[in-house]
């Protein structure tokens, strides 16, 4: 993705937008609960002063996005429209979303297709075969990505120095019994994934359910996303996922590749 060019002579300094930090800060903690907040809950979460947290409080509520009974705060759903403009601006979520209808309805399981922020996995699209209802992971759900399919498919665009440091440096708390948490061994899974073209997960990010993911590769091979499909332990079974899921997984991304620039 290219970068943002400084005009010649510009300071570094002016490049940067405080209020704008702070506004989205301030935007994010809403986040944390469920509740509304008051003026001091949210300046103490966004770690603003009270008359700063106020001013941006106020700013966003003249702009729609948040309102107020005086003395509570809440989101309303025009922030909505920040997520939906991203999802519809996104070229990979409209090239990859018939690709998981496709999948779904033939696997008869649920698809996803995740995008690495960071450490975690983000969750932008799906899709979902017509017996399916509730399950699944909702479109903004995260994960870590190490313990993954998706994520360690992500993972796999690194060559093995950046990987080594970024598993080392990353939070790996347990979250099943099943869960790899030493660097050096996922070093060696996320080698052997990538070497495979798939990576396959079992109940490591969630107790009862397993999955298996793939890359999703661009016009000139670079990975910039993947998915995956999944399901419960008592229905599919980890031969099922390689036999049955991963063909479906491969003709679809590979069907994609110079549509995505």
């Amino acid at each position: 993705m290219p970068k943002l060019k400084r005009e010649a002579g510009e300071a570094r300094a002016t490049d940067f937008v405080e209020s704008l930090d702070r506004g989205l800060r301030l935007l994010q903690t809403f986040g944390r609960t469920a509740s509304p907040m008051t003026l001091s809950d949210i300046a103490r979460a966004a770690d603003l002063p009270r008359a700063t947290a106020r001013r941006i409080l106020f700013t966003l509520e003249h702009g729609g996005f948040v309102a107020s009974d005086g003395r509570l705060f809440t989101l309303t759903p025009h922030v909505l429209t920040l997520a939906g403009t991203y999802l519809r601006s996104n070229q990979v979520v409209a090239v990859l979303q018939p690709v998981l209808d496709h999948v779904a309805t033939a696997a008869q399981e649920i698809s996803s297709l995740a995008l690495l922020d960071g450490d975690e996995v983000v969750f932008i699209a799906r899709g979902s075969p017509a017996r399916v209802f509730t399950t699944g992971l909702e479109i903004g759900y995260r994960l870590p990505a190490f313990c993954t399919s998706v994520g360690r498919a992500l993972l796999g665009r690194f060559d093995d120095d950046e990987l080594a440091k970024r598993l080392k440096a990353m939070r790996r708390g347990a979250l099943t019994p099943q869960t790899v948490t030493d660097p050096k061994l996922l070093l060696k899974a996320i080698q052997s994934d990538r070497a495979k073209g798939y990576s396959l997960v079992d109940r490591e990010a969630e107790p009862h359910f397993r999955s298996i993911a793939v890359p999703v590769r661009r016009y000139d091979g670079a990975i910039v996303a993947a998915i995956n499909i999944g399901g419960h332990v008592d229905r599919v079974g980890m031969r099922e996922l390689v036999e049955r899921f991963l063909p479906l997984l491969q003709e679809g991304t590979e069907g994609v590749r110079d549509k995505l620039l």
